[in-house]
């Protein structure tokens, strides 16, 4: 008999097949083979399926050119609003329908963002407000969701609520082209001057912080600068404002061979079938980030947001967390 996650996962899978099926099929009408192959390597990747909104009206998503795949739901007068660290943005969408199985009253009202933790904060810096091309809106979170130290530091700031709420941990990986072709073998490769990358920005991208731990340690601060000072004076490394979309996609598109992401990463872009691999990192050259949660200090609903705290460290949550390689951080109660 199957266990009930697996059964759960095979529910999922087929109510996003069912949403799926008729706004790819509307999509891709009249387009060309070339823009049906650039749509299927495009973010957001996941069919529709991660947005909240329960009436969509106009279906208007280009690919290539207008194409919010970070934000999600409606944003005017939402129930809860999450802001989301996006190093689980594929997670979101079972975790929230999730959430709303077990309180139905948010049901199509969830809003939430996954772009990286140090512009969600650059946007709370700026009451919420957010401009994406031409387009300008103003959410208030109820949560902040990124790395412990990360959420800790919020909370040292007076934006975001104590206690930090850890639930889950995660590590790094090496995203390579399906075959690797540039036979990547582990972190010290990446500093060959013919292997070009793309690369988290230490500006905002919480992970770069991990990962020059871990080229350090692997080669010293001799491999930090090749990779992070030399290659990017060269133009072999390319620094991302958002890895969690442009990694797999400058590696689909060819711009790159190799970018280190988390291990989650890696797994949901060999799930969604794309044609990327990835190369694990020995543990004694790896690092954990343990991912954390606070309410957010002027929180428009902090009931909601108690909710998904207590929500997310449950065992029903952590199991959606689980298929994409992320472990329970101690044991979290429900």
């Amino acid at each position: 008999m199957p266990s009930f996650s697996t059964a759960l996962y095979a529910c999922v899978v087929a109510a996003v097949g069912a949403l799926a099926a008729p706004l790819s099929h509307a999509a891709d009408t009249g387009r060309t083979g070339s823009e049906a192959a650039s749509q299927s390597v495009s973010p957001p990747w996941q069919h529709g399926a991660n947005d909240d909104a329960s009436q969509r009206g106009l279906e208007f998503t280009e690919p290539d050119a207008d194409n919010l795949a970070d934000f999600h739901g409606d944003p005017i007068h939402p129930d809860l609003a999450l802001f989301v660290g996006g190093n689980y943005f594929f997670a979101m969408a079972p975790l929230v329908h999730a959430f709303e199985d077990r309180y139905p009253e948010y049901r199509g009202h969830v809003y939430w963002e996954t772009i990286p933790p140090g512009l969600l904060v650059k946007q709370m810096e700026n009451g919420g407000t957010v401009t994406v091309g031409n387009m300008t809106w103003t959410v208030k979170p109820d949560v902040y969701l990124a790395g412990l130290k990360a959420v800790q530091k919020q909370i040292d700031a007076g934006t975001v609520k104590a206690p930090a709420v850890p639930y889950v941990t995660n590590t790094l990986t090496i995203m390579v082209p399906a075959g690797n072709p540039s036979h990547i073998t582990g972190l010290a490769d990446l500093g060959k001057p013919d292997v070009r990358l793309a690369m988290p920005n230490p500006a905002f991208e919480g992970i770069a912080r991990q990962i020059k731990a871990s080229l350090s340690h692997v080669g010293g601060d001799a491999l930090v600068d090749t990779v992070y000072v030399a290659k990017m004076n060269d133009g072999s490394t390319l620094l991302t404002h958002i890895h969690h979309r442009q990694t797999p996609l400058w590696i689909m598109q060819g711009k790159v061979q190799a970018g280190v992401t988390w291990q989650s990463e890696a797994m949901f872009q060999e799930q969604a079938g794309h044609p990327i691999s990835h190369v694990d990192i020995p543990a004694a050259d790896n690092t954990t980030a343990i991912y954390a949660g606070g309410v957010a200090a002027h929180a428009p609903h902090p009931q909601a947001a108690q909710r998904w705290l207590q929500f997310i460290r449950s065992p029903e949550a952590l199991q959606i967390f689980e298929r994409y390689g992320f472990k329970p951080y101690g044991g979290s109660p429900a």
